[in-house]
């Protein structure tokens, strides 16, 4: 998410505030920004907040004639302090408490919380500093409150994926994040997006440690056989209710849950990117990862995909 060109303009100016540098005249032209631009205000917070942190190293006299330069040092570890500032706010919702989280880079947690904060896991994370609070986090909460109600199908989030513990996690997230919504894959779909078709345990561990739920949609990743599969410390019902809001079916048998293939339209990639009715030859049969479901017909539409001209499910819709 780029930044408004007035808000690039006045950065310098916003870090020799944060760090007590500021002239009079560059200390009035940040008050008078930051009164009105919300992202700017939190981001002199932030700088004021690491600036504290620091405070030592501004302390020690600069070289005799290289204030320049030790200002630029200055600024440089500030920099680098600040990108490991994560700002955090544990928020109601329909599914729990929630914990969101964000640095300048973008959102790098949301986590379903069982007790205090302080039991999350951005507080075992090596190389981060923490801070409660932000506007921004106000913003994603609506947001995802507005998911959650269904009146939004996307959350256009900046991620930083710094919790992912390889660049093969951060591989599977992207694929992940990729599958749109209404839509269904499994494990096998996602190791075969990331060019490991061998790897789908190692898909389901690096799910299973998703640092982003919900923005990377992990909900919509099952079994191979459409079951419902390993969620948020095996919350399965959580998993369930997520899919629901998105119109995916699910039923019910023997006490495990799996999503009903026979009430969702079905692609199995195909030169003229047509997507089917689950009766369409042998096509429900096939595994799940080479055929990827949608619940509604629109869904399959947005992503580029043209009703089939053999099934017709344009003419022939399923039942909703």
């Amino acid at each position: 998410m780029s930044k408004p060109q007035s808000c690039v303009e006045i950065e310098p100016e916003l870090i020799a505030a944060g760090i007590g540098e500021a002239t009079d005249r560059e200390s009035a032209r940040v008050q008078s920004h930051v009164a009105g631009c919300r992202s700017c205000r939190d981001e002199l917070a932030r700088y004021r907040a690491v600036d504290a942190v620091v405070g030592t190293l501004r302390a020690e006299p600069a070289p005799a004639g290289d204030a320049d330069a030790a200002r630029q040092r200055l600024i440089a570890r500030l920099a680098d302090l600040k990108s490991r500032l994560v700002s955090y706010r544990v928020f109601p919702s329909p599914l729990g408490p929630i914990l969101i989280a964000a640095s300048e880079h973008g959102v790098a947690l949301v986590e379903y919380l069982r007790g205090d904060a302080r039991d999350s896991r951005l507080f075992r994370m090596g190389d981060v500093d923490t801070q409660e609070g932000g506007g921004a986090l106000e913003r994603l909460h609506g947001e995802l409150l507005d998911y959650l109600a269904g009146r939004r199908t996307r959350l256009e989030w900046p991620l930083d994926l710094r919790f992912a513990r390889s660049d093969f996690e951060r591989a599977v997230l992207q694929a992940t994040a990729a599958v749109p919504y209404g839509a269904v894959s499994s494990y096998t779909g996602i190791a075969g997006d990331v060019g490991k078709p061998s790897a789908v345990r190692a898909v389901a561990q690096a799910l299973r440690h998703n640092p982003l739920p919900i923005v990377v949609p992990c909900h919509r990743i099952v079994g191979i056989g459409g079951e419902l599969v390993g969620y948020a410390g095996n919350r399965l019902g959580l998993k369930e209710q997520l899919l629901a809001v998105e119109g995916v079916p699910t039923v019910s048998r023997a006490r495990e849950a799996r999503i009903a293939r026979a009430a969702m339209y079905h692609y199995d990639p195909n030169p003229d990117r047509q997507y089917c009715l689950p009766t369409c030859g042998d096509i429900g049969k096939r595994p799940l990862g080479v055929v990827k479901l949608f619940a509604r017909r629109e869904l399959a539409e947005t992503t580029g995909l043209s009703p089939c001209v053999d099934c017709r499910p344009d003419l022939h819709p399923l039942a909703s």
